[in-house]
């Protein structure tokens, strides 16, 4: 009988899942920026800034293979040209994975751009860019990643905005066997974030923050040598992410999105792929 204890407890902590909506201080660890970096409210917000000496950001202490991972930000408001504030999920080394929401700041009165992006093996170049709806400094917003054996979706206040299939039947690469961390920054990319690195930052009106709360991390870890997923927490067994998919209304709302708010899609970029488009460009968009 001990034994056998011995054993459930063995596997239950080898699925090890983590499901929360957490408080900072227990959750994530800081990577860079120094003072820059500061979590306030009990452990309830977190802000990062930025000034001409430095960026800030932070990271998930758990690492994650698959889940939904839900974030609300507050981004810079006024004049944000030249900053970029990200939500992602990275895994590490060379051929590492990597699933990103970048906001890349505008001059005053402009809207801000999302840009979005899929890693696999160390390979990029799967952009596309949205114009958001609303002003995203005025308030929180919720940005949402469901990544998940078949399917990553992108979310913002629950509307889905893009959909990334897995389609390697067709011999196009998915990020599945490695573990991600939940990563956000505010850094200064003035070369390249806003049209196109014509407009620069302007440190008069340094430092600039951005605000981050209500972290929920809904995903589990890997278990060595198998790719299963167990929930061990009563705190939020929802597990629908394993297979969230586009029901009718998710495809009538992304549809609304992309053809009112898609303002860059690299399978649409014919003079960057005059050979062809990349074969996840041909399947179904959803």
């Amino acid at each position: 009988m001990r034994s056998n204890a011995f054993l459930v407890i063995s596997i239950i902590a080898s699925f090890l899942l983590a499901a929360y909506a957490g408080n900072f201080y227990q959750d994530v660890a800081q990577t860079f920026g120094d003072q820059r970096f500061k979590i306030l409210e009990g452990g309830q917000l977190l802000t990062l800034s930025l000034d001409k000496t430095s960026g800030s950001g932070f990271q998930s202490k758990n690492e994650y293979l698959f889940g939904r991972f839900d974030m609300q930000l507050k981004l810079v408001p006024g004049n944000s040209a030249g900053t970029v504030a990200t939500f992602y999920l990275s895994s590490q080394g060379q051929g590492h994975d990597e699933i990103d929401f970048e906001f890349l700041g505008n001059s005053s009165g402009q809207p801000y751009t999302v840009h979005t992006n899929v890693y696999t093996q160390g390979k990029g170049g799967r952009e596309q860019r949205f114009s958001l709806w609303f002003d995203p400094t005025t308030s929180f917003h919720t940005y949402s990643i469901v990544w998940n054996p078949q399917r990553i979706i992108f979310l913002v206040d629950n509307i889905p905005i893009r959909v990334f299939n897995n389609q390697e039947s067709n011999g196009v690469p998915y990020p599945k066997n490695q573990a991600m961390r939940v990563y956000c920054s505010l850094w200064n990319a003035d070369d390249w974030a806003t049209q196109g690195g014509r407009v620069k930052t302007d440190w008069t009106l340094a430092p600039f923050t951005v605000s981050y709360r209500n972290l929920n991390a809904n995903g589990c870890v890997k278990v060595p040598g198998s790719s299963a997923c167990g929930s061990t927490n009563s705190l939020n067994n929802d597990q629908a992410w394993q297979t969230q998919g586009l029901d009718a209304k998710g495809r009538n709302r992304i549809r609304w999105v992309q053809q009112k708010f898609m303002i860059y899609n690299y399978c649409s970029d014919a003079a960057r792929f005059p050979q062809g488009f990349p074969t996840e460009c041909r399947g179904s968009r959803f």
